[in-house]
């Protein structure tokens, strides 16, 4: 007889333990993604939103005299958010990228119309503590401009500069720390009152042989760095009293050049730029900085316009000084 072989009603079964499933460190929505996005799109709000900061102690000339700059902190941002590749911090990086070029990208790409030119000014604040007065002198005159404009002259500078540029122009003109050298004649030479007490501005007329053009020289007030923040309530109401008389200027062509101490994106500069063109913006390529002269950080220095067609914009390259020379070019 067959042995009968018996089997559990109900075998056991086996249950594997589960498997804990984690994602990879960094990617998709993290806490910590999310707060790196939250980072990027404040700056980001920073940027685009600059007019809204309050210019309390002047808060808000100093976000924007370095508003190009926050590009920075946001590119390293966003190299972050691609290491750790978190998904909502590199969506906030690309509404940066797209922020920033709309903001500065037609800047870095920016050419004026070019062509031939019938005048050519340069502007250059000269520094009272310049390294080298007599290179600088060699400098401005050997860049073949047509009227040379000089803030900021004092001590050794004041002999070099008369010294080089006297012998290369015709016409000259000084008043106080200003001095202009034109080949061209100049005439109807008056202080322009800015409200600091000595002579920080010079109105004249150039005749050129296209036409009379009325000249401002200006170095407006400068701006102090404290622990109350910028102070720049002087410096703007020199732009102030220089915006009024601007205004009040009835000449069809005009050309301001100097050292305005108002970097390109503060919004004190309005009042100016209301009224006449930036031969850089206009004809120059990048942010064209002039200050400080080693790493340019901000665009100090300025020639405007208007009744006129800027050809050209350029920053030279350093001197002794703080500063970089510029130049623009204009056809009548």
């Amino acid at each position: 007889m067959a042995r009968r072989i018996s089997t559990p009603q109900n075998p056991p079964v086996t249950t594997a333990p589960p498997v804990r499933r984690t994602a990879a460190k960094g990617s998709g929505t993290t806490p910590g993604g999310l707060v790196l996005a939250l980072v990027i799109l404040l700056v980001t709000g920073l940027l685009l939103g600059h007019r809204l900061i309050p210019n309390g102690n002047g808060f808000g000339s100093l976000v924007e005299s370095f508003l190009p700059w926050l590009g920075v902190p946001l590119a390293l941002l966003g190299v972050t958010a691609a290491v750790l590749r978190s998904r909502p911090g590199l969506i906030a990086a690309g509404c940066a990228v797209l922020a920033w070029v709309g903001m500065f990208g037609p800047t870095l790409v920016s050419r004026g119309p070019g062509g031939t030119a019938d005048l050519r000014v340069l502007s250059h604040n000269m520094f009272a503590a310049n390294s080298d007065p007599a290179g600088t002198a060699r400098a401005l005159r050997d860049a073949g401009a047509d009227v040379v404009a000089v803030q900021e002259i004092a001590g050794d500078a004041s002999g070099e500069l008369h010294g080089t540029l006297d012998a290369a122009y015709k016409n000259r003109q000084s008043r106080g720390t200003l001095g202009v050298w034109s080949r061209f004649p100049l005439r109807e030479v008056q202080p322009v009152d800015v409200g600091m007490g000595w002579v920080r501005a010079l109105k004249m007329i150039v005749d050129t042989p296209k036409g009379p053009v009325t000249l401002y020289v200006v170095h407006l007030a400068s701006i102090r760095f404290g622990a109350d923040g910028l102070a720049s309530q002087r410096r703007d109401a020199t732009l102030k009293a220089l915006a009024g008389a601007i205004e009040d200027d009835p000449a069809r062509r005009l050309i301001l050049a100097g050292d305005l101490n108002t970097a390109s994106t503060d919004r004190s500069l309005a009042g100016l730029t209301d009224q006449l063109t930036e031969a850089q913006d206009k004809a120059g390529s990048g942010f064209g900085f002039t200050w400080p002269r080693a790493v340019p950080m901000v665009r100090l220095d300025h020639i405007l316009s208007r009744g006129l067609t800027v050809t050209d914009a350029t920053v030279l390259a350093g001197t002794g000084s703080d500063h970089r020379p510029i130049t623009a070019a204009f056809r009548f």
